[in-house]
């Protein structure tokens, strides 16, 4: 399985701080953002990982991180995305270098307390489809909300203004090798962006989505509150704990 971080975006809920930076490369705690999607990946064992990026500071992630020999990895891939074409156009960059083999997708600013090791397994023995997280959220109309029936995922709603659950759809997605051509066929959105819930949502209406609730905190980190949280919760507990 290999691993792809999607990191692009102009970051405009956070400026003027993303004025001079990319949002990714912000601080959380003692460490820049794009360290923690890394780390998480690198701890379920996942160590062939590509940096989907863009906007007008690409280049400063190739100055902080290099080839990855911090992180004890022999190298690490880059991408550019040319636009905001959304998250699933951001995926669409990484088919060549998935090059038929599943993938597990983190964007650049979900945080986690604890890991994704069990995901990741549980995912490989599943064999094809898809497996997204879940965590209930206080905000749900925030994010893609799951719509849960007898046990099974009916449906995924993006930013609802009328939740009909509080479970968030945390972003870490894991693929087959078909996500390449589910891409493919999508349309923009009403925001022109082509949507990562429209590909999981391909996924539950063949049958092939599962799913599980992450155990410990998560948060993103795309507003100045989140931002704001992230560091709190990660200088309190850390993150990516085993």
């Amino acid at each position: 399985m290999k691993g792809v971080i999607l990191a692009g975006g102009l970051g405009t809920r956070l400026s003027p701080l993303t004025k001079i930076t990319n949002k990714h490369l912000l601080p959380i705690y003692d460490k820049p953002m794009i360290y923690y999607p890394i780390e998480t990946l690198i701890k379920a064992g996942i160590t062939d990982i590509m940096v989907v990026t863009g906007g007008n500071h690409a280049g400063d992630f190739l100055r902080l991180m290099g080839n990855g020999k911090e992180f004890g990895l022999k190298h690490i891939n880059y991408t550019y995305q040319e636009g905001e074409g959304g998250i699933a156009d951001a995926l669409s960059l990484a088919e060549y270098f998935a090059d038929g083999e599943s993938i597990c997708v983190i964007l650049g600013d979900n945080i986690i307390e604890r890991n994704i090791i069990k995901a990741v397994k549980d995912f490989e023995h599943q064999g094809r489809g898809a497996k997204i997280l879940l965590k209930e959220v206080p905000d749900p109309e925030r994010f893609g909300v799951a719509e849960i029936a007898d046990g099974r995922l009916a449906n995924i709603v993006e930013k609802p203004a009328a939740p009909k659950s509080n479970l968030a759809v945390i972003g870490i997605y894991l693929y087959d090798a078909r996500v390449f051509d589910i891409v493919k066929t999508l349309k923009p959105s009403e925001r022109g962006e082509l949507e990562i819930t429209d590909v999981n949502n391909a996924y539950v209406r063949e049958g092939t989505m599962t799913w599980e609730m992450l155990k410990g905190w998560w948060t993103d980190a795309g507003t100045f509150e989140s931002l704001l949280r992230a560091n709190v919760l990660v200088s309190q507990t850390g993150a990516n704990n085993t």
